[in-house]
């Protein structure tokens, strides 16, 4: 079976076409999801139509940033990065533009599936899978499936609020979670501070040589590793998969392991704390995987009208 994969971020689109475990004629452009989710949508139906001019393919498959129904294929909620998004009917959309069946799934999701299947989550049963962008994302595998929650919406770990003390007026409840202290965009934003020429993650790590900028780091570091000892001593899970790139930034995981080792309980201590082994293709891999259908022991299956069930 070949698939059509696409996942759709907040800043690029990336996709390919998918058949056994391999991807082909991998692309990225940019998602423009600013200007809103129908526009965002005009600009998958068009990517569809060129990669058809060149392929065929059976099934579309969609990771995509925001919470989604995996059954209707709907995007339960997004924030204004893509403004317009929330209640998009992807899945439908894709359908009655291409008559093919479509697969929908949320980005973290599909590249902890991805991991489970061909990287870091290979022969883990109870693993946790962290990004670390924009915000912070996550995928919870409980038992060898993916951990969905009531309403499809589990893993949003960069909601937790972890610093709460006393009365806090609502808006500022969400400044105090997690992601604003967590995030690779926490970090460059507190880095900015002090240098103003450090825009990306990369350009701070390779300014850790400056003092301020490495006690910045060293702080963020910390504030990363609280998160991480509270989901395992939550889940208890046999690995933590982190992702994004200033993961892939040796002083960070290292930094965070070493920190995280050094305050979870002593029966919390065979947990593995480990680098995402799929790099920004994961959620690819993963969606692809999904499409194929052959991951009941993930909590899919497919239904009788060739959508994937739950």
């Amino acid at each position: 079976m070949k698939v059509m994969v696409l996942d759709i971020g907040g800043t690029s689109i990336k996709s390919a076409v998918y058949q056994d475990g391999e991807l082909a004629d991998v692309q990225e452009c940019a998602s423009d999801a600013g200007r809103g989710g129908s526009c965002l949508m005009r600009k998958v139906e068009a990517l569809v139509r060129r990669y058809q001019e060149r392929h065929s393919f059976d099934k579309i498959g969609i990771s995509t940033t925001g919470q989604v129904d995996p059954v209707e294929g709907r995007i339960l909620y997004a924030n204004d990065n893509v403004p317009g998004y929330t209640g998009m009917r992807v899945r439908q959309l894709m359908e009655e533009a291409f008559g093919l069946p479509v697969v929908v799934e949320n980005d973290v999701n599909a590249a902890g599936i991805g991991e489970a299947v061909f990287g870091a989550g290979i022969g883990q049963r109870d693993f946790l899978c962290m990004t670390f962008g924009t915000g912070i994302g996550g995928a919870v595998f409980l038992d060898g499936r993916l951990y969905r929650g009531s309403s499809f919406s589990a893993g949003e770990f960069g909601a937790m609020a972890l610093y709460y003390g006393g009365q806090m007026a609502e808006e500022d409840r969400y400044e105090r979670c997690y992601e604003k202290s967590a995030s690779a965009a926490a970090l460059v934003e507190r880095a900015r501070r002090v240098c103003p020429q450090l825009t990306d993650g990369r350009a701070v790590f390779a300014s850790l040589g400056h003092e301020n900028v490495r006690r910045i780091v060293d702080e963020w570091i910390g504030e990363t590793a609280v998160g991480i000892v509270t989901l395992i001593h939550i889940f208890n899970p046999a690995a933590v998969i982190l992702g994004g790139g200033v993961m892939e930034q040796d002083y960070a995981l290292c930094g965070v392991r070493e920190r995280v080792y050094g305050k979870i309980m002593p029966s919390f201590r065979n947990v593995d704390i480990r680098k995402a082994a799929l790099g920004n293709r994961a959620g690819m891999y993963g969606i692809g995987a999904a499409a194929e259908g052959n991951l009941s022991c993930l909590g899919y299956g497919d239904g009788p009208d060739g959508h994937d069930r739950l």
